[in-house]
């Protein structure tokens, strides 16, 4: 290559990176009139360098405040990819093993859930009843582990431990006390100390609604057409759910993903690989993540709904690509907008 075709090249990507920043603004847009969405915030990384940052409609209705890069919102199942996280790091320490029965670490465990293992609550086939949709599992009640476990257990198992996969917010609970009780701290101090702070993410706590929480997206609803305010009789989803975070902490959580500030390659290399029924059949879920492609790309990721939100995270790692997509919407729309970005950025690296 000559010296005089260099800049050519460098106004030729750039050319292609306006542009391409210009179809995901008019996507976005067009999504969020046909869908109602309130708010958007967007982080696209490729190549460890950031693509683009993007805000979008409002954070509060009410107020009329616009979303910024700061704007917290609640990342619901996201959240379990960093209790999976926690797991495999009291793992690599060696104070407990992904295939301990959870017994061992749940000392009121009823002996019905004596076949079940830590990874089978990692990866969905424990056969636990899923508390979704259960009365008495609400916010308000503050069930201690021991009331938790009792409600769960009057339930009996959907399935033998193995024998099949189905998405549970139990088992991820679970894994919370399993991790305050090994470490002798409350899973929300372990987390604080073992993950957010060393990464810097000043932002990523517990949704607590009681909380002030400084950027605190409101959620929002909608009924015929009407948006509302979120229902504020919430679902106590703890480790399964209840982080809040903004693009730019989970831009951190990213990066650590792509070294090895947290996990190591073996424990990332467990964490993204497809869990086996007891059968040997390959499930689409490994510990806190999917598993799948998207026109034929490996694609890693999770999203998170809440009442009033709805996120996700992207991960395509031959593309060395990731979106990052967090709204304050009930719709579930989130990763189904976040893989269609991707597809724009497809083949479409900068290396410079």
């Amino acid at each position: 290559m000559t010296q005089r075709s260099i800049p050519c090249l460098i106004s030729s990507l750039l050319f292609t990176s306006g542009a391409l920043a210009d179809q995901v603004d008019d996507y976005l847009k067009t999504q969020m009139e046909q869908q109602r969405i309130p708010g958007i915030a967007l982080k696209i990384i490729q190549n460890g360098k950031d693509r683009k940052t993007g805000t979008y409609g409002l954070a509060n209705l009410e107020l009329n405040v616009p979303v910024k890069a700061e704007t917290v919102f609640e990342i619901g199942s996201i959240t379990k990819q960093f209790t999976a996280a926690a797991i495999l790091l009291l793992a690599q320490e060696g104070k407990l093993s992904v295939d301990d029965p959870i017994s061992r670490h749940l000392k009121s465990a009823p002996v019905t859930w004596s076949n079940i293992t830590v990874r089978h609550l990692l990866s969905h086939t424990s056969g636990l009843k899923s508390y979704t949709g259960l009365a008495g599992i609400e916010f308000a009640r503050h069930l201690t582990q021991e009331q938790f476990i009792r409600a769960i257990a009057a339930h009996p198992l959907e399935f033998e431990p193995g024998e099949s996969w189905k998405y549970c917010n139990t088992g991820f609970n679970l894994l919370g006390y399993i991790i305050g009780n090994v470490s002798h701290k409350t899973y929300w101090d372990f987390m604080s100390e073992r993950i957010f702070r060393p990464l810097e993410m000043t932002t990523t706590r517990n949704r607590n609604p009681g909380d002030v929480i400084p950027n605190r997206a409101a959620g929002y609803e909608q009924t015929n057409h009407i948006w509302i305010n979120r229902d504020y009789d919430l679902t106590d989803v703890f480790a399964a759910g209840a982080i809040v975070s903004n693009i730019g902490d989970l831009t951190k959580w990213n990066a650590a993903l792509d070294g090895d500030a947290i996990l190591n390659g073996s424990s990332k290399e467990e964490m993204w690989t497809p869990a086996k029924l007891n059968d040997g059949k390959l499930t689409k879920y490994g510990f806190g993540w999917f598993i799948d492609t998207v026109d034929g790309h490996k694609n890693i990721g999770h999203g998170g709904a809440t009442s009033g939100f709805s996120a996700s995270i992207q991960r395509f790692p031959d593309d060395k690509l990731a979106v990052i997509l967090l709204s304050n919407t009930d719709e579930q729309i989130a990763t189904t907008l976040a893989k269609h970005i991707a597809t724009f950025y497809f083949g479409k690296g900068l290396d410079l």
